[in-house]
């Protein structure tokens, strides 16, 4: 089992800078990767970038450039850097733990929103 929790979201103007954290407990030394998505009501859940165990990166192609993924010095944090927020970058924004290639595991989700 691994728990995953969400936090640093908040309001932020157009043009800010958020990092959100999500920190892993249990059986992480399973894990082989972590992510981050978000969601908006009403529409898909939505991916924003990878990083695994080795500390290799993939971002979605919409999401590249202003979105940073990363993992703390402990093994179990991850981070998600994210500058020059649009107002369309309101959303939960959830992480997830992948063990053994097969069973995903969910934070509660962190709201993020952009308004002036």
């Amino acid at each position: 089992q691994v728990q995953l929790v969400e936090s640093g979201g908040g309001l932020v103007q157009p043009g800010g800078s958020l990092r959100l954290s999500c920190t892993a407990s249990g059986s992480i030394g399973s894990m082989n990767l972590m992510a981050w998505y978000r969601q908006v009501p009403g529409k898909r859940r939505e991916w924003i970038a990878t990083i695994t165990a080795v500390d290799i990166t993939t971002y979605a192609d919409s999401m590249k450039g202003r979105f940073t993924i990363s993992r703390g010095n402990a093994a179990n944090t991850m981070y998600l850097q994210m500058n020059s927020l649009k107002l369309e970058d309101t959303a939960v924004y959830f992480c997830k733990g992948q063990v053994g290639g097969v069973r995903d595991y969910w934070g509660q989700g962190t709201q993020v929103t952009v308004s002036s």
